[in-house]
């Protein structure tokens, strides 16, 4: 099977039903235990220091693993990614792009979609083959989806932990590149997070924005009588929305990361208010434009706020750990108990 890479989700039926291989290149590099490599390799080709640690180590994942094609999302995700294609483009590398259109609207999503299908299938094929082919694939993922929502349901019933939630959520991006491998560890994952007992905390928080280089954030809040019970963007890596949509199409419309911030926010509210969510953590990446959403986002959520800035270490630094600490001592204090 043939490996592509993709640099955020993007509509992996179609990968997948065209015979490919998926690989989310910022899971291969925040997973590495040797992960400040990938960055050094950008910095050694001239990535500027000044430069999002998530574009380096894209790169670096994609030039040292010898990914030779890749999906490029040039709207709808970070900014900097038109110009990191060219940059692999230079290297040799085939570059599928993809965007998630500005105007929010069904008939552009389709033909935005409709786009990118035409880039992978023989015209030999009928539209109604390549369709009923990449629907048959949606249905297949879907499977790995339904037990992604479980394991998120067991994370607000304080079963699953909020670092589980995260990992089993995020990988549903590529499907850890093996998607009936990857819907058996699920499945094993929800049968072992079932038979345990509530480890109930008195704070339930909302994670949001970009997910994390520092993971050690999910078991560092547990200290301290709190769990994260949402994470925004894996949750919508995984869709949990995805029984309503009748195709593909209503998928990715329905999926609200790669659009305005108002209606991702009409999302997040409604989560907070069903899972009574106490404080929200706001993640945002060093040197990314999307620090700029934190202004709106505490003025349109109705409780506490917390905006935390990740660079390039994988765990919490001491003075972030310090202000976390602050924030849900305050939280406790407005509970009262």
């Amino acid at each position: 099977m043939k490996k592509i890479g993709i640099t955020t989700t993007v509509p992996v039926e179609v990968l997948y039903a065209a015979g490919y291989s998926v690989v989310d290149l910022n899971n291969i590099f925040i997973t590495s235990k040797d992960y400040l490599k990938y960055i050094e390799t950008a910095e050694r080709d001239g990535f500027p220091k000044s430069l999002c640690a998530w574009i380096k180590g894209i790169y670096g994942a994609c030039i040292e693993n010898g990914i030779d094609e890749v999906v490029g999302v040039i709207e709808g995700d970070c900014s900097n990614t038109k110009s990191l294609i060219e940059v692999l483009k230079s290297r040799g590398i085939k570059i599928y792009p993809f965007s998630y259109p500005t105007k929010h609207t069904l008939e552009e999503v389709k033909k935005s979609i409709d786009d990118f299908i035409k880039l992978f299938f023989d015209r030999k094929l009928s539209d109604f083959e390549i369709k009923e082919k990449i629907e048959n694939t949606r249905q297949i993922l879907n499977k790995g989806r339904i037990l992604a929502r479980e394991i998120d349901e067991l994370t607000y019933d304080f079963k699953a932990t909020g670092l589980e939630n995260h990992i089993y959520q995020v990988s549903l991006s590529d499907f850890n590149g093996d998607v009936e491998e990857y819907i058996k560890i699920l499945d094993e994952k929800v049968k072992e997070i079932e038979l345990r007992k509530p480890n109930t905390k008195k704070i339930k928080l909302a994670y949001i924005g970009v997910p994390p280089m520092i993971s050690d954030i999910y078991d560092f809040v547990e200290k301290y009588d709190a769990q994260v019970v949402y994470n925004e963007v894996q949750r919508e890596f995984a869709f949990p929305r995805f029984d309503t949509a009748k195709d593909i199409y209503e998928q990715y419309y329905d999926y609200t990361y790669p659009y305005s911030l108002e209606f991702r926010l009409r999302g997040i509210e409604k989560i907070i208010k069903e899972r009574n969510i106490d404080g929200v953590i706001h993640y945002t990446q060093a040197f990314c434009y999307r620090a700029i959403d934190d202004i709106v986002i505490k003025k349109k959520l109705s409780i506490p706020v917390l905006n935390i800035e990740g660079d390039k270490l994988n765990c919490l630094d001491g003075r972030t750990k310090i202000r976390i600490e602050a924030f849900l001592d305050m939280l406790l204090d407005l509970k009262g108990d």
